[in-house]
């Protein structure tokens, strides 16, 4: 598949942390950053001149630009950092040395440590972080220390050379930060508790800690001791800011493969993770042009199947959203919570920004194609026997039963035919009645599209329920037309659709574009409509209170209405501004009315 331009690549970025990767023409690999906001750190290289000469190089070879989006700007450091080790980018200097980000480490052993570390050591010990900066790591530490006295020495305290008092107790046991487990002052089981709380404060649970500290940085305060109210204030700040856990580094998955998948009517889009050592170290989404009906679950089988060749993948577990069968030497994985779901979740999210990106350079450089497509996905998801080109939507506005009024709302293609849309006043109905006005204008619409011999729609939409839709339905009866044109119902409230005849509604999902295309035609119907009502009932109020005034004709009042558009601009206007338009014999009638109103 041909590499779009980079104008076209840098238009349908998301607006979402991560990490971008820039490839030469050749393929390679030439740069790795990560970025709180990609579309807006990626555009930066190309819209302004470098002073630096390697980077106004490295922007000159850039062809292909990838990218893997994560849920927080530190997942997007510690990606950055995962694939600038792994991918040794000609282009980067920093992190391609050993160093990793901190860990903290509770060992496993009798009375276990707890300390950081920049090594994973495969013990049985457990692993929290990793940490972008060793602020997070001392601040959890420091409060540890103060909450629960731990001891730090690496002695081998097992049962034994405890009751041998192989040990003595040192000077952390003097100053009150040990109670002394090495001298069996303490036992195995509350040292263990201890533990216990500290692993669900590392978790992220360290509701009751906080609040602990709240009231330490309070008192500090009330006896003036403000640098230490600080220090406390600070470690509050970096407690509240605290991510337990990340989904990029994780040592509890370790050499897993993941696959997502997203699809529409012509496309699946397949999303990989190779995880290895307990970090993402690859990403890429296969894009799939569906042959036949194909089902979602044989499309990720052959994808899987795929990419396992193309990039070499031997990992003996994978993560998929739902079960598929690859033999009894794979294990599948089908996640419903915890961490593996977590970074099955991180898949699906990447598969469906390829989805957006490609159909937005779709809508940019073949809008025909972009509009087929949505019209398709229209016909299908409605139910429909033809695709929606022309669509028709029907709002009544009224407010207490006054100057009631109807507008009708023209989609072609999708976007808004402004050119043919309608007002409708009420002519037959007396008083505030949606099902009788509803059939009116629908048969008022109808009929004259039918004598003047133009052309019809192939869905009405009904801004209401199951009564709008059936008083719509009378009117298409009386015309002939039943059966000739689709129409359906909305419900305001839960977005239900219905459909003649049918007593279960229908729901699409919240985030469907034909949905999306269903509430803006409503939403364009009620805005129509409601400054209709709005123009109609002034220019109402005008009239009423003109025509109270002596030697105030119909024309007169015309010529007001154009100029002041409102009876309250009117009415606040001098006696010289109404008399040009109308001339100082009725501007001072007008004038003189308006002074015996009360304000």
């Amino acid at each position: 598949m041909a590499i779009p331009s980079l104008e076209l690549q840098l238009q349908t970025l998301p607006d979402s942390p991560g990490v971008y990767q820039y490839f030469d023409k050749e393929g390679k690999i030439l740069y790795v950053g990560k970025a709180k906001n990609l579309k807006k750190r990626v555009s930066s290289y190309f819209t302004k001149s470098h002073d630096n000469y390697k980077t106004a190089i490295l922007v000159k070879k850039i062809v292909e630009i990838r990218h893997i989006v994560v849920a927080t700007e530190q997942d997007a450091l510690l990606l950055e950092n995962n694939l600038i080790k792994k991918l040794q980018p000609r282009y980067n200097i920093n992190l391609k040395d050993d160093k990793t980000y901190p860990w903290i480490c509770i060992k496993k052993e009798p009375f276990s440590r707890i300390f950081p570390t920049r090594k994973m050591i495969k013990d049985g010990s457990e692993y929290y972080g990793p940490y972008t900066n060793f602020k997070t790591v001392n601040t959890l530490l420091d409060m540890i220390k103060e909450l629960y006295p731990l001891r730090t020495c690496n002695y081998d305290l097992s049962e034994q050379n405890i009751k041998n008092y192989k040990y003595k107790v040192c000077l952390e046991y003097h100053i009150g930060n040990c109670k002394g487990p090495c001298e069996g002052l303490e036992s195995l089981e509350h040292y263990q508790s201890q533990v216990d709380a500290i692993r669900e404060i590392l978790k992220g649970n360290f509701k009751d800690s906080i609040k602990s500290f709240k009231q330490k940085m309070l008192a500090h305060a009330q006896n003036m001791e403000f640098e230490e109210a600080q220090k406390i204030k600070e470690k509050i700040e970096v407690l509240e800011n605290y991510q337990a856990k990340s989904t990029i580094l994780n040592p509890k998955i370790s050499n897993i493969d993941v696959f997502s998948i997203v699809s529409d009517e012509s496309m699946a889009y397949v999303n990989f993770l190779q995880i290895a050592h307990g970090a993402i170290i690859r990403s890429h989404t296969l894009e799939m042009k569906k042959k036949l009906d194909e089902t979602d679950e044989e499309l990720l089988e052959l994808a899987v199947v795929e990419l396992r060749e193309r990039f070499h993948l031997t990992s003996k577990e994978l993560i998929l959203p739902f079960e598929l069968d690859f033999g009894d030497k794979i294990k599948v994985t089908v996640p419903q919570l915890g961490d593996k779901k977590q970074i099955l979740e991180l898949s699906q999210r990447n598969a469906k920004y390829h989805r957006l990106e490609q159909l937005k350079q779709i809508q940019i450089v073949d809008p025909e194609r972009h509009t087929h497509r949505i019209m398709a996905q229209m016909q299908k998801d409605l139910r429909l026997s033809v695709e929606p080109r022309h669509i028709e939507c029907f709002d009544n506005s009224n407010i207490q039963g006054t100057n009631p009024v109807a507008a009708c709302v023209v989609f072609k293609d999708g976007k808004p035919s402004k050119k043919d849309y309608r007002h409708f006043n009420i002519k037959t109905v007396e008083g505030p009645n949606d099902f009788a006005s509803m059939e009116e204008v629908v048969y008022r619409r109808y009929k004259r599209l039918l004598d003047e011999n133009q052309p019809l729609p192939q869905l009405i939409i009904i801004d209401g329920g199951k009564g709008q839709l059936s008083s719509a339905l009378k009117s298409l009866d009386d015309l002939g037309l039943r059966g000739k044109i689709a129409i359906i119902g909305i419900a305001k409230r839960l977005e239900e659709l219905f459909y003649p005849g049918d007593s279960v509604p229908l729901y699409l999902d919240k985030k469907s574009e034909t949905l999306k295309i269903i509430q803006q035609l409503r939403n364009e119907a009620h805005r129509f409509g409601i400054t209709h009502h709005r123009d109609k009932r002034s220019k109402s109020a005008l009239q009423t209170s003109l025509e109270t005034i002596p030697g105030i004709g119909e024309k007169t009042m015309i010529m007001l209405l154009k100029h002041f558009k409102s009876v309250k601009r009117l009415a606040q206007a001098s006696e010289s501004e109404i008399s040009d338009v109308v001339g100082a014999s009725k501007a001072k009638k007008i004038s003189d009315f308006y002074k015996t109103i009360p304000k």
